[in-house]
């Protein structure tokens, strides 16, 4: 493992929002992250969807993280702001989110993100939401 995904690691390990989600690293690269999370009935929201608060949360998370491995040593991150756009209903057997690092710099990074439905024993996917978000590099 290299410390890049080291330090993402850890610092995902530290999320309690993730474990109560059930959801997990799926990869880490320079500049972008994967959170996989499974459906689960505790997620969904009235019609059987997985709700947009979970949704939300992975995708956060995901860019976030793709920050994090661009951010200056020593530094954490956090949601400044971010915009999401439900594209489809989040119907799946598993989630995964992508998030991606456009730009980052001294203070701040800019990410994408997207969400994608998986449906059983599928390989293709839906991408079922999209998120533009600014995570700020932080001194803890």
């Amino acid at each position: 493992m290299s410390a890049m995904h080291d330090r993402v690691a850890r610092n995902f390990a530290a999320q309690g929002l993730m474990k109560t989600l059930g959801a997990r690293l799926a990869r880490v690269d320079d500049g972008e992250v994967q959170i996989e999370m499974p459906a689960s009935p505790a997620l969904s929201q009235q019609l059987g969807y997985a709700h947009a608060g979970a949704v939300t949360s992975i995708v956060d998370s995901a860019c976030g993280y793709a920050a994090l491995t661009r951010a200056p040593e020593g530094c954490d991150v956090v949601t400044a702001e971010f915009k999401v756009n439900f594209l489809r209903p989040a119907l799946g057997e598993r989630f995964v989110a992508v998030g991606k690092v456009v730009s980052a710099g001294k203070t701040m990074g800019v990410c994408t993100g997207e969400v994608r439905a998986y449906r059983e024993g599928a390989q293709e996917y839906k991408v079922v939401a999209l998120m533009q978000a600014t995570m700020v590099f932080v001194r803890p």
